[in-house]
């Protein structure tokens, strides 16, 4: 294999989120990370909450995170294919990411194969049982009717709106994910009805904050990406494997 044969998936980096200073400090964190990674990476899925708001006006985007944008573009310009997942939070992604920067834009799941492994990704909103009222504000927030409306409003006033919204958010209060039963895992359950069907090896996905790796039977396992305010955690296929990593040894006290 070449130098370049990683993949390399990341999730929840919530850019944004918890005032400039401590969104300016990840956005650094992160760039190192992508400094780390240009190596030996031949392709970077970042699963969705990339930003903690995201809204692609005609003419105009969310000012900031200049120094993130260009390093992916340094990565892309390098030859090495980018994905960039809808998350929750930054579901109004449309085509700026494609034209400026070549990114493959996913807006739900994507099934690839790569040296023989199967992998299912998906960022994991609106996915297992329950949380119906956020499954109908997903096709809500999703129509062409809802975003054709949100861009008649001002930028001042529509950022404005998304970050009073953020401000309220779990992953902007900094609260912890609990690790529940196995079974009770949401991402769990849905995994586990997608292998019925499907032989994947590997379920990706991001959503639930907590950095987990679980096997669900003897061929598949379920991975999540955890989240980049408390764990800096990220995963990587080297052809054969796939491991959970945590980047500058964050406190998991």
């Amino acid at each position: 294999m070449s130098a370049r044969d990683k993949l390399y998936f990341a999730s929840d980096f919530h850019l944004g989120s918890g005032g400039y200073a401590a969104s300016r400090e990840r956005e650094g964190r992160l760039v190192r990370w992508l400094d780390m990674i240009k190596a030996d990476a031949s392709e970077v899925f970042l699963m969705g909450d990339v930003f903690d708001f995201w809204f692609e006006y005609k003419t105009v985007v969310p000012k900031g995170y200049t120094r993130f944008i260009g390093k992916l573009a340094e990565l892309t310009d390098a030859g090495i294919k980018l994905y960039l997942f809808k998350g929750n939070h930054d579901m109004w992604m449309f085509d700026y990411f494609e034209r400026e920067l070549g990114a493959v834009i996913i807006s739900d799941e994507l099934e690839i194969e790569r040296n023989g492994k199967k992998f299912y990704l998906h960022h994991g909103d609106g996915l297992g049982p329950g949380d119906n009222l956020y499954k109908l504000l997903k096709k809500i927030f999703r129509s062409k009717l809802c975003q054709w409306l949100f861009a008649r409003i001002h930028p001042n006033l529509g950022v404005g709106i998304a970050n009073y919204w953020s401000k309220n958010s779990r992953i902007a209060k900094n609260k912890w994910e609990s690790p529940l039963l196995v079974e009770q895992e949401m991402l769990v359950i849905a995994g586990r009805e997608l292998i019925r069907s499907h032989p994947y090896n590997y379920l990706i996905f991001g959503h639930r904050h907590l950095p987990l790796d679980i096997k669900l039977n003897d061929q598949s396992r379920y991975i999540n990406l955890g989240e980049w305010i408390n764990y800096n955690s990220y995963a990587v296929f080297d052809g054969k494997e796939l491991t959970l990593h945590h980047f500058e040894k964050p406190d998991l006290s």
